[in-house]
């Protein structure tokens, strides 16, 4: 917010301890892999971000496994939502995905590092869009160069972190487009 000068600690910022205004060594709760780098869909392999959805469901980009997986509140594995055809730059592909987000109607956005590209997924698709950049990087504000985090503001407005341009940039997205079915 303008004018915001000061932060709020929420938790811890009182030293080691056992108080209730302290943490002190606190245990964490595994809710997505833990079973090893790996394959399955109760593994993942280099996931960089997540994305908590209003149902609470995680989604992961597992980079090196080229996919995002859904994980839902309590599942012991994730599901497949975009991806998992390999390492590529096909319509059903994805190179080295490292941020999601996902849209008020379960459209999900995907920050490919490999591909200098975003991709948009609709709900239960098999393959994606490519809504900016291309399989080659640059610095024209159409393109990107190793994106590497997706936002969105309250229009909905695209914000993608363009890492190697050393930018932030703002994309107005057509959702006039984009279909639920």
């Amino acid at each position: 917010m303008p004018g915001i000068t000061n932060g709020q600690v929420v938790a811890g910022g009182n030293g080691a301890g056992n108080r209730s205004d302290q943490l002190d060594y606190p245990s964490g709760q595994v809710v997505a892999g833990n079973n090893g780098e790996g394959t399955a869909l109760n593994q993942l392999a280099y996931p960089f971000h997540l994305f908590v959805d209003r149902d609470q469901s995680i989604f992961i980009p597992d980079a090196s496994n080229y996919r995002v997986v859904k994980w839902m509140v309590g599942a012991s594995e994730g599901l497949l939502v975009a991806g998992d055809n390999g390492q590529g730059d096909d319509a059903n592909q994805t190179n080295w995905p490292v941020s999601a987000i996902v849209d008020e109607m379960g459209t999900l956005y995907i920050a490919e590092w490999g591909n200098h590209r975003v991709t948009r997924w609709f709900k239960g698709a098999k393959s994606g869009i490519v809504i900016i950049g291309e399989q080659e990087f640059g610095d024209e504000t159409t393109r990107l160069n190793y994106p590497i985090q997706l936002a969105f503001d309250r229009q909905g407005n695209l914000y993608v972190v363009d890492t190697d341009n050393q930018r932030v940039q703002k994309f107005a997205i057509d959702k006039s487009s984009c279909n639920t079915n």
